[in-house]
């Protein structure tokens, strides 16, 4: 679950904590959101970190309908709708313009349902952030190598967009990265004929509240996402460019998208290894809360899978985390980012300090959502972790060699054993 944009007070982490869906219930459920308005004075414009590769990157957007599986949140509609748009590292990237973070109506969405501490609503024009990836740029060559595939689920109301900064890391380094909208879940998804769908969440949330049914909507919601995953895997050969190489593929993903990676990876032969950032692998109100394990933490897994924590978070304190580090087979590698909080893990952590900066806001604003870790040592930290674990499970390279090279250049990074 993500703080910035549900969740309140300091319990605001985990797969889907109480509070985050109580803040979720308290927000209106929104209409088709409309464009958000042209950028003007006093609103806040925000830029991302450039990625550190030798490829430029290209994207591609994809509607997919799945038309076996009925919207599991809005009965009268027969099939499951998903956005997905797919980084790749690219050719030539002349004339392609750099793409936006959030196409205007989920901008618009994304405004409405956020929460961050102290920042007014309609203050940030969320629409007018470019990302490094260029719009229809044609793919690089192969060269005969095959190019490894990573899928990325974000955490319960956000958009696919929010790991941007991971996202179009990896593609500069020559992987090919699918990044999955969860419809009604993401707090807007806008489709290629104009509609938006907001997230459905406040209302299940109060639902669930009034009829004691929290635990099965929690199994509901990640269980969702698993089978987004699965689907998406089902047309994976269709959307990824030449010279990718769908048939062992990596997952990973914050919060509710991390549970999605794990649990992919213990349901899914395909998912060849899982990165879960920050996410709770059972059906709890708070991370370190016991029981109602999720099945990957019951069984474990057999192969690569990386935990890594804010701060406080890791499996000899988290139970199902703990579990799954018991049961698992596979070689595994805990790792938790010092002084980090939850969103930390997103975005936000290179967005709201300009936010605070442009808008003149407290300075705590920043600590109390991603914590005392230097932003720009977060987001360094973060993408070589990320990468080096995929480097190895993926590429080949021995996971056992990672911890010594990420600490040494990365102090940020503590190995939990």
């Amino acid at each position: 679950m993500d703080p910035h944009i549900f969740g309140r007070g300091p319990d605001r982490r985990g797969v889907l904590a109480a509070a985050a869906f109580a803040a979720l219930g308290a927000a209106v459920a929104a209409p088709a959101a409309r464009a958000l308005p042209r950028a003007s004075r006093g609103r806040a414009g925000l830029t991302l970190p450039a990625p550190t590769g030798p490829y430029p990157v290209g994207t591609v957007s994809h509607h997919l309908v799945d038309h076996d599986r009925p919207d599991p949140w809005v009965a009268s509609r027969p099939s499951r709708e998903l956005m997905v748009s797919v980084r790749y590292p690219a050719r030539d990237v002349e004339g392609h313009p750099r793409a936006p973070q959030m196409l205007p109506g989920a901008a618009a969405g994304f405004d409405r349902l956020n929460s961050f501490e102290g920042v007014p609503k309609g203050r940030v024009d969320w629409a007018a952030t470019r990302t490094f990836a260029h719009q229809d740029a044609p793919p690089t060559r192969s060269g005969g190598a095959r190019r490894p595939v990573v899928l990325y689920s974000p955490g319960v109301g956000d958009p696919r967009s929010m790991g941007t900064t991971l996202t179009d890391e990896l593609a500069s380094h020559g992987y090919v990265v699918v990044c999955v909208d969860h419809t009604f879940d993401a707090s807007a998804v806008e489709f290629p004929d104009g509609r938006v769908e907001a997230s459905r969440l406040p209302e299940e949330y109060e639902r669930a509240e009034r009829e004691g049914t929290f635990v099965e909507l929690l199994r509901k919601t990640c269980g969702v996402r698993v089978a987004d995953t699965r689907f998406v895997l089902d047309r994976l050969e269709a959307l990824v460019p030449a010279g990718a190489e769908p048939s062992a593929v990596g997952m990973f993903g914050q919060s509710a998208g991390g549970f999605a990676a794990v649990q992919g990876l213990h349901d899914d032969r395909r998912i060849a290894a899982a990165a879960n950032l920050d996410g709770v692998l059972a059906y709890v109100r708070k991370d370190h809360e016991p029981g109602n394990l999720s099945t990957a933490a019951e069984d474990g897994v057999d192969r690569p899978v990386l935990l890594m924590g804010m701060d406080g978070n890791d499996h000899r304190t988290v139970p199902s985390w703990g579990a799954l580090w018991e049961h698992s087979t596979g070689p595994r590698l805990d790792l938790t980012l010092r002084g980090s909080r939850h969103a930390a893990y997103t975005d936000v952590v290179a967005m709201l300090p300009q936010i605070v900066r442009r808008l003149g806001l407290p300075e705590k604003t920043v600590t109390k959502v991603i914590g005392t870790v230097a932003p720009d040592r977060a987001v360094a930290a973060q993408r070589a972790c990320v990468r080096a674990f995929f480097d190895a499970s993926l590429r080949g390279r021995d996971i056992g060699g990672l911890p010594a090279g990420l600490s040494a250049r990365h102090p940020e990074v503590r190995l939990v054993r």
